[in-house]
């Protein structure tokens, strides 16, 4: 049995770095061009953000990154892309267990169907939260996001 309690998976691109300010960010992508996800700026507050998610793994929660790779991407893109956006994450620091970072358009929810644990989805695209059944969702733009974090967070 394990011990974890809830798993929050975080999507990247829209969620938490700002992709969609990278100038050209669109037509780098179409060209093969891994930059804007290195480029992109954190959308919230990290050293907050990282606090209180630092505090729920103390607490027996478990944080994952779940992020589609680029559409249409040859077999090198995917490999530049999984790089960049790994070096996204190391440098904001973000306390991620692990980095699903899956081909476009796969269903999310199989990255963490087979772990004993609800699991709620922290996703800007509105269609795949409403695809997820394996708990509960968070909007990052219509919600507080570090608000809903935070009253996750026991005593």
């Amino acid at each position: 049995m394990s011990n974890i309690k809830k798993i929050l998976c975080f999507d990247l691109d829209g969620t938490l770095a700002d992709l969609y300010n990278v100038p050209n960010w669109l037509e780098k992508l179409q060209a093969s061009d891994p930059s804007p996800y290195r480029e992109a700026k954190p959308i919230y507050n990290m050293q907050k953000l990282i606090s209180i998610l630092n505090i729920l793994i103390k607490q027996g929660w478990e944080v994952r990154i779940i992020s589609w790779l680029a559409k249409n991407s040859t077999k090198e893109y995917k490999t530049a892309v999984r790089k960049a956006k790994r070096e996204w994450l190391a440098k904001y620091k973000f306390p991620c267990t692990t980095a699903h970072l899956i081909a476009y358009g796969t269903t999310k929810a199989d990255s963490v169907r087979n772990i004993a644990a609800p699991a709620i989805l922290i996703d800007d695209n509105y269609k795949i939260r409403k695809g997820w059944h394996l708990g509960e969702t968070i909007d990052p733009i219509n919600e507080n996001l570090i608000e809903r974090l935070q009253n996750l967070v026991e005593g």
